[in-house]
């Protein structure tokens, strides 16, 4: 058997490495897709349990939404309680992500909680079906969120940021040093409580029309 040519070797070294990327770049594609779905999927479900409510929204009315099969929707999320679970935890990311941006700026911890403010007021406003989805669904129903969701594990990327927050605000001498949760719940109540009056339609202004007197509220209950 004749030995291989430097020539064929290079060339069948070069073959396969084309292969193989083009093999990867087909599975990138797929997961990008997959991906995509998924994340259409979050939203519409968040849509759908936010306006119609957690109990009354099924699988087939969020399948329905996107025009997909119920099957189908079953390949990425094999249960309404895992899909619930799963829109805590995309919600709690997406603002963490939003609250980790201010974390990082350098400035005062007293125009950090306006900028806080501003973003929840915010996405209040522009994204309501997620602050919707927290307080009154994973607030209203808690046994589904039991199993997997326990302690504060679904919303440990928005708490760790607060958390950051309010260590920073410490360490800096901003702020007083205390239990976590006690200022974790003056901050959250303060801003859940606007979000909720609101959304009842009990306010006579717009949430923007309350930033600076709960900015101020806030920093001056939790100042050192």
């Amino acid at each position: 058997m004749p030995f291989a040519t430097p020539h064929y070797i290079f060339s069948l070294i070069l073959y396969l490495f084309y292969d193989t990327i083009y093999q990867k770049g087909i599975l990138l594609i797929n997961l990008d897709k997959k991906a995509l779905k998924r994340e259409s999927i979050i939203l519409a479900s968040l849509k759908l349990f936010s306006s119609n409510g957690f109990h009354k929204t099924t699988i087939p009315d969020i399948a329905k939404q996107l025009n997909m099969s119920v099957g189908n929707l079953y390949n990425y999320f094999k249960s309404k309680d895992i899909l619930a679970k799963e829109l805590l935890k995309y919600t709690s990311e997406t603002v963490g992500a939003e609250i980790r941006k201010v974390n990082a700026l350098d400035t005062s911890t007293e125009k950090k909680i306006k900028m806080i403010v501003e973003l929840y007021f915010s996405m209040a406003k522009e994204r309501p079906e997620m602050i919707e989805y927290f307080l009154r669904v994973y607030l209203s129903y808690r046994d589904v969120f039991k199993d997997g969701c326990e302690g504060m594990l679904c919303v440990s990327g928005f708490v760790t940021e607060i958390m950051i927050f309010f260590d920073n605000g410490v360490e800096c001498g901003e702020l007083r040093d205390q239990d976590f949760f006690s200022a974790f719940g003056l901050f959250m109540g303060y801003l859940g409580g606007m979000v909720f009056l609101k959304g009842e339609e009990i306010l006579p202004n717009e949430l923007e029309a309350y930033i600076d007197d709960i900015s101020y509220n806030i920093y001056n209950a939790l100042k050192r």
